[in-house]
């Protein structure tokens, strides 16, 4: 189903989860009160990005949900490098980074309700240096300096990752036997690299991070030593000497 507008498509789908099969997909041309993690506000232009959410009921423990939005995004990034001139890697959990700076564009949201899994995606696809919300922000067509074709572009992500969620249901969603935790592994930038992790209680801390356990948590080593199991914090990529 396709909108010409709405206020967020992973609301509509939530609030009309009763009357919906899985798999139902809701993508708006524009979406006025759009959200990030963390509930902040996601904003592009009108048909200047991709913004769209899957409905799911996934049959699998739902100790294996939290593996969904990863998912998604490892879809959502072997799609920018299939249908674009664009190299793609992931920012965990759930950050697109493109270009030679590994500059954000695009992310992913998971909202659970009862049996309900929605996966919300945006992709700047168009936008303009000056319509991006941040500075450090960019889209697809900036950083390729390409035009995309976002009907293109959309089908190659719901492609990879009906592929992707059929593997992972077929194997009761253990990402190892599916292979999404190793492929995961391969696409996330976040991995050997010395970041600054704050959680969602607590202060900030320095470390580096070194994998990504069988439930999708980041591992980092901090500065001190000890090792963290992260399955839920803002994390910000420090550069390093060669960046």
């Amino acid at each position: 189903m396709i909108v010409e507008s709405t206020a967020s498509t992973n609301d509509d789908l939530l609030e009309a989860a009763a009357t919906l099969p899985s798999g139902t997909v809701l993508a708006a041309e524009y979406q006025a009160a759009g959200r990030g993690r963390q509930n902040r506000t996601w904003t592009s232009p009108a048909r200047a990005g991709l913004t769209f959410s899957v409905l799911l009921r996934p049959d699998v423990p739902p100790g294996q949900w939290g593996w969904l939005p990863l998912l998604a995004g490892v879809a959502v990034c072997d799609a920018v490098r299939e249908v674009t001139i664009v190299d793609a890697a992931l920012k965990w959990p759930n950050d697109l980074l493109v270009g030679d700076q590994w500059a954000k564009a695009g992310g992913i949201l998971s909202q659970r309700s009862g049996d309900v899994v929605v996966i919300g995606i945006g992709v700047n696809v168009s936008t303009t240096r000056a319509e991006l919300p941040v500075p450090e922000a960019t889209s697809l067509e900036l950083a390729g300096g390409a035009p995309v074709d976002r009907s293109q572009l959309l089908g190659a992500i719901l492609g990879y990752f009906g592929e992707r969620y059929s593997d992972w249901l077929s194997v009761g969603g253990d990402a190892v036997e599916s292979f999404l935790q190793a492929d995961y592994r391969a696409r996330c930038a976040t991995l050997n690299r010395p970041v600054v992790v704050t959680p969602v209680l607590g202060s900030p801390y320095q470390g580096l991070a070194t994998d990504i356990d069988d439930q999708g948590r980041l591992l980092v080593v901090r500065e001190d030593g000890g090792l963290e199991s992260i399955a839920a914090a803002d994390i910000r990529h420090l550069r390093q000497p060669t960046d």
